[in-house]
C-alpha cells in the first residue's frame, strides 16, 4: 500500500476557485472574523500531517489486531490511544465545535475536509471523534444550559468521547420499536433501562469517560415514534467539581465481529439503571437525535469518498509500477521487459472513473458543507431558508451517492491490482471491506433513496427539487459559450432528471409502491447530474486558470471524461425506475 497523502491541492481547488469560499465567509456573521483563506490552508495542511503521518500508518495493522473484549473491557488495537491523544491535543475533535465551550468554531467546509483526510487515513479511528462531534452537535443545540457546560468542554477537547445508541435487536431503521425506558427521579435525573446493539465507540480504552446519547421511552409515552425521548447517559458520572465520579450502571456485553472496520469497538450495550439527563423536551428524542443523524449522514457519505481516495491513490501508484504485456499501439517503454498497467486502455477506464467519481464527489460534498454554513451563519432569512431547503433536499444524496460510489472506486482499485488486490498484504482488499458499512449504517441506502424520492421529492411536491434544478439552470444559462461542451449536456441531463421527477410525482398519486420501486433509480439519476453540475463548474474554475499548468489539464480532462463515459448511466437508470412497480410484485411471497 502506498503512503496516504492528503489531496490538498484539490480541496484548495475546490474551496478556493470553485466556490470562492473566503468571499462568503467574508459576508457571514460569526465567520468573518475566525476564517479566511491563509488560515484554512494551514489547517488543512496540518490536519493533512497528522492524518497521513500518524493515523495512517495504523490502518492496516489495526485491521489485522482489531478491537478485543474481555470481562466488559474493551481494548483498541496498539497505537489507536497514543494517536487519539495526538489527535485531540490538536484540537480536532472539536474543529467544528462552539468555541464558548471551546471547539475551534471552523465551518463545516472546513471540517468536512478534515473528515475526509482522517478517514482516508484510517476509516475505523475516524469514526471515535466523528461519533463525539455529532453527539456535542444534539447537546449543544437540544441540551440544557447546565449539561452544556458540564460536557462539551471535555468532549470538545477529547477527554471525553460520544456515541450514538439507538438500534435494538428488534428495532433498527423502525425506532419507533425501542423498548429501552427511562424511569423519572426525585432529583431530576431518570433510570435508563434496556439494551443497545451496534453502538459505535460505546465502550473503548481511548478516553477517561463516554458520553452516550439513548434512545428511551418515559412511562406515559404514547406509542411509536412519538413517544421517543433521548437522554444523555455517562459511562462515569460527573461529580457537580467536574471531577469523575463513580461507574454508571452501564456495560458493554460484547462487541461485534464484523467484515470491516474492525479496530472500530461496535458494541452491545447494557443500560441497567443508569442514571441519565433528558435532552430538550419528553418525546421529543428523535428530532433531537436526527440533529446528529443529518451530521453523521454527510459525514458517512465523506468515509466512502475518502475510501475512493485512498484506493485510488494505492491504484495509480501501482499501475505507474506493475508490468505486464505491451501497449495496444507497441512498447512504450522499450528498455523494460514490459509496459507498465496504465498504458492499457482497461486500467485507464477504472483509474478515470474512480479519478472522476472522487473529485465529483468531493465538490459535491463541499457544495452541501456550505449550504450548512450558510443555514448557520446568514443573517438573512431567506438565505438561511433557502440552504436549509437544499441541505435538507440534498443530504439523503449525500450518504447514499457518495458511498455507494465509494464502493464502486474501491473495487476498481482493488480491479486494478489483479490478484494482488485480493491479497492482504497491498491494502486494498480492506477497503472494500470497510467502505461496505458506509451504505448500511447511519439508514441503508435503500431508505436514503426513500427518503429523497418520497419525502423531500413527491413529500415537497416537487418544491425542493426545482429549488436545485434552477439553480442549474442558471448557472448553464450564464456560462457563456465557451463552456458549451459541458452545459449542453448538462441541461440534456437536467431534463432528464425534470421528466423522471415529473413522472413520479405523477405516479405516485395512484400507486404507493411507485415511489419505492424507483427511489434507488432515482436517487442515482440525481446524483449524476449533481455530480454533472460540479463537474461543470469545476470545469469553468479550470478556464480561468493556467491552460498549461498541469493540475488544470489533469482537471479538464476528467471533466470531459465523466460528461463523455460516467453521465450517460442516467439514461438506462432512468428507463429502469419508469419500468414501474408491477413487476416487483407479480411474485408471491413465498415464491422467492
Amino acid at each position: 500500500m502506498s503512503d496516504y497523502k492528503a489531496p490538498l491541492r484539490d480541496m484548495r481547488f475546490v474551496l478556493n476557485e470553485v466556490f470562492q469560499v473566503s468571499r462568503l465567509w467574508a459576508q457571514l456573521p460569526g465567520l468573518a472574523d475566525v476564517i479566511d483563506e491563509e488560515t484554512a490552508a494551514a489547517i488543512l495542511e496540518e490536519a493533512g500531517k497528522i492524518s497521513g503521518e500518524v493515523i495512517a500508518p495504523l490502518n492496516r495493522a489495526s485491521d489485522e489486531q482489531g478491537c478485543t473484549w474481555h470481562d466488559g473491557a474493551v481494548s483498541a488495537p496498539d497505537g489507536f490511544a497514543q494517536a487519539y491523544q495526538a489527535f485531540a491535543e490538536g484540537g480536532w475533535v472539536g474543529v467544528g465545535g462552539d468555541p464558548q465551550y471551546g471547539g475551534m468554531g471552523m465551518p463545516k467546509a472546513i471540517s468536512a475536509q478534515v473528515e475526509e483526510m482522517v478517514n482516508s487515513a484510517s476509516l475505523s479511528f475516524g469514526l471515535y471523534p466523528m461519533l463525539t462531534a455529532g453527539a456535542c452537535l444534539s447537546i449543544k443545540a437540544h441540551a440544557s444550559e447546565e449539561l452544556k457546560a458540564t460536557y462539551l468542554p471535555n468532549m470538545y477537547a477529547g477527554t471525553w468521547t460520544g456515541s450514538m445508541c439507538l438500534t435494538e435487536a428488534h428495532s433498527g431503521t423502525d425506532l419507533g420499536l425501542i423498548r429501552t425506558k427511562a424511569e423519572p427521579q426525585a432529583d431530576g435525573s431518570y433510570k435508563v433501562s434496556g439494551s443497545k446493539i451496534f453502538i459505535t465507540g460505546g465502550e473503548h480504552d481511548l478516553t477517561e469517560n463516554i458520553i452516550h446519547l439513548v434512545l428511551a421511552r418515559l412511562p406515559d409515552a404514547p406509542a411509536g415514534p412519538k413517544g421517543i425521548s433521548l437522554f444523555l447517559v455517562p459511562k462515569v458520572l460527573v461529580n457537580a467539581d467536574g471531577s469523575l465520579g463513580e461507574n454508571n450502571a452501564l456495560s458493554c456485553g460484547s462487541i461485534e465481529h464484523k467484515m470491516g472496520i474492525k479496530a472500530s469497538a461496535t458494541c452491545v450495550m447494557n443500560f441497567d439503571g443508569a442514571t441519565g439527563w433528558i435532552v430538550d423536551a419528553p418525546n421529543k428524542g428523535l428530532a433531537a437525535m436526527f440533529t446528529m443523524m443529518n451530521y453523521e449522514r454527510l459525514g458517512v457519505g465523506i468515509q466512502g469518498l475518502a475510501q475512493g481516495e485512498r484506493s485510488y491513490q494505492n491504484a495509480v501508484a501501482y499501475a505507474r509500477d506493475r508490468l505486464q504485456s505491451r501497449a495496444p499501439n507497441g512498447a512504450q517503454h522499450k528498455d523494460k521487459a514490459a509496459d507498465p498497467i496504465i498504458v492499457h486502455p482497461d486500467v485507464r477506464r477504472m483509474l478515470l472513473t474512480m479519478k472522476a467519481l472522487n473529485e465529483g464527489g468531493r465538490a459535491f460534498s463541499s457544495y452541501v458543507a456550505l449550504q450548512l454554513d450558510i443555514a448557520k451563519y446568514s443573517d438573512d432569512a431567506p438565505t438561511r431558508q433557502r440552504a436549509q431547503d437544499l441541505v435538507s433536499l440534498l443530504t439523503p444524496v449525500a450518504k447514499a451517492f457518495l458511498t455507494d460510489m465509494g464502493l464502486e472506486t474501491t473495487i476498481h482499485g482493488q480491479q486494478v491490482f489483479g490478484g494482488h488486490g485480493y491479497i492482504r498484504e497491498w491494502g486494498q482488499e480492506q477497503l472494500v471491506r470497510d467502505v461496505r458499512i458506509t451504505q448500511i449504517y447511519e439508514g441503508t441506502n435503500g431508505i436514503q433513496s426513500l427518503d429523497l424520492a418520497g419525502r423531500k421529492i413527491v413529500g415537497s411536491g416537487g418544491a425542493l427539487y426545482r429549488l436545485f434544478a434552477s439553480e442549474i439552470r442558471e448557472f448553464t444559462a450564464s456560462a457563456g459559450a465557451d463552456l458549451g461542451e459541458f452545459t449542453q449536456p448538462l441541461n440534456a441531463a437536467v431534463d432528464t432528471l425534470d421528466d423522471l421527477t415529473a413522472w413520479l410525482l405523477d405516479r405516485a398519486q395512484n400507486n404507493p409502491n411507485e415511489i419505492g420501486a424507483a427511489s434507488v433509480e432515482y436517487l442515482h439519476v440525481f446524483g449524476y447530474t449533481a455530480y454533472a453540475y460540479l463537474w461543470a463548474r469545476m470545469a469553468k474554475a479550470v478556464m480561468s486558470g493556467d491552460a498549461e499548468d498541469d493540475f488544470y489539464t489533469s482537471k479538464l480532462a476528467t471533466a470531459r471524461f465523466y460528461f463523455a463515459r460516467l453521465l450517460p448511466r442516467i439514461h438506462s437508470l432512468s428507463a429502469s425506475a419508469k419500468a414501474g412497480s408491477d413487476c416487483l410484485y407479480e411474485l408471491q411471497a413465498d415464491q422467492f
